[in-house]
């Protein structure tokens, strides 16, 4: 056991995982590398781009600017997880399909993570609280009204 090793255990996804990790290790690289969870991207390595957005305990972070050994004993919610137990699509994910709310992908990672969250929240967004809420997830590809309106829609249909 090296003394920059340390042992971590936290739920992904509802799964529970214990692993030893080095101190530095950041936490976007331990679900990346370690658990083989690539849908976390990693765009910045500087907390700007949103790539990297995973819920902790519900709440969206830069998973880039949190080591691993942080995340000890927390619920953790990935891109993968987004999916129901019989593999259907998440609404906000059949949204973004829908209305084309992507083009290379790199960023959707982040912001389906983000959005997830808002929406948890505000049931009847309005766009400009949805465009405020995807404030903090750049995209160089789609201009973002696509965006926006898959989110709207998928309000609508989470609604009810």
């Amino acid at each position: 056991m090296d003394i920059d090793d340390h042992e971590v255990a936290l739920s992904v996804n509802g799964v529970r995982y214990q692993r030893r990790v080095e101190s530095r290790t950041l936490l976007s690289d331990f679900l990346r590398h370690d658990l083989g969870l690539a849908g976390t991207h990693v765009g910045c390595e500087h907390g700007v781009c949103g790539a990297c957005t995973i819920l902790l305990d519900g709440e969206p972070v830069r998973s880039c600017l949190m080591l691993a050994v942080q995340a000890e004993s927390h619920e953790i919610s990935t891109v993968e997880g987004l999916e129901d137990r019989d593999g259907q699509y998440h609404p906000l994910q059949q949204a973004m399909h829908d209305h084309h709310g992507l083009q290379c992908g790199y960023c959707t990672p982040g912001i389906l993570m983000t959005m997830a969250a808002f929406l948890g929240e505000n049931f009847s967004p309005s766009e400009e609280d949805v465009r405020e809420a995807l404030s903090g997830n750049l995209c160089r590809c789609t201009g973002y009204q696509n965006i926006v309106d898959a989110v709207m829609s998928a309000a609508k249909r989470m609604r009810g």
